[in-house]
């Protein structure tokens, strides 16, 4: 590992000189989690993202993750999901599927996709549902400050622009407070109708971790973790702040080239 510190506000920043490395700790961190979690629990609840964090896990279908993690413990859910068919190059559940649910003995029914038949407000509205009803059988925990469901960990990638989930700067969902699941029909990166946890649901999480790799991501990820002053706006990134959960980022040198670092501590 290249760096390893710890923010003030107790963000733990994590910078990798090679992907092998980085997924190499990033599969520990989640099996540990995993069986902190059974543990405790006797579950372990955890909501997937898109894009590239999809290969970076792809460790855990290896030795020794595949004999040591209790998959059958795991219920999968996605922080945000095109509103396309589950066969669609563009849904990443998809994505999942292919390069790394079916390469684990994951119980098929605590795998939680969208309703893909629907409209984008109807599928956000039926995957809420079907949250409630998880947090009702503590299948999910419930977070202790609000009623907000606290999945075990959420794993977050981010776009150049600072979008996280499909969250996306300067949309209106940036402020919703109420529901859990929302939608979006006017995505700036398509495909345009998207559903996806709300700022409340990510930051409710025992523990989150955002994975960035690639220049094209440096100064979003500048602009997301050290302190640029109130003039800046914040990215949907920034405001990752979980009320009483872990907060690690997971990046790679190229995503991490234009960060301060002198304002982490060893």
């Amino acid at each position: 590992m290249a760096f390893s510190g710890a923010k003030e506000d107790g963000r733990e920043v994590k910078i990798y000189e090679y992907l092998d490395e980085l997924s190499t700790d990033l599969a520990d961190y989640i099996s540990e989690l995993s069986e902190a979690s059974v543990k405790e629990r006797g579950v372990f609840a955890i909501a997937l993202s898109g894009g590239s964090l999809i290969s970076l896990i792809r460790k855990l279908c290896e030795a020794p993750y595949s004999k040591t993690v209790d998959w059958s413990k795991w219920y999968i859910f996605w922080v945000d999901e095109r509103v396309v068919a589950k066969n669609h190059v563009d849904s990443n559940y998809k994505l999942a599927k292919d390069g790394f649910l079916s390469k684990v003995p994951i119980v098929p029914s605590h795998v939680h996709s969208i309703n893909d038949t629907v409209s984008a407000e109807k599928a956000a509205e039926d995957y809420e549902f079907v949250i409630r009803q998880l947090v009702r059988t503590r299948v999910i925990s419930v977070s202790d400050v609000s009623d907000c469901p606290k999945f075990d960990l959420i794993l977050l990638g981010m776009g150049p622009d600072g979008h996280i989930a499909s969250l996306f700067p300067d949309h209106p969902i940036l402020d919703e407070k109420d529901e859990w699941v929302t939608f979006v029909t006017d995505s700036p990166k398509p495909p345009p109708e998207r559903i996806t946890f709300t700022l409340p649901v990510i930051n409710s999480a025992s523990n989150v971790a955002v994975v960035v790799t690639g220049s094209s991501k440096a100064e979003a990820a500048h602009l997301a973790i050290d302190d640029v002053g109130p003039d800046v706006p914040s990215s949907p990134a920034k405001m990752v702040q979980p009320t009483k959960g872990k907060l690690i980022w997971y990046l790679d040198k190229a995503a991490a080239s234009k960060l301060d670092c002198t304002k982490c501590s060893e």
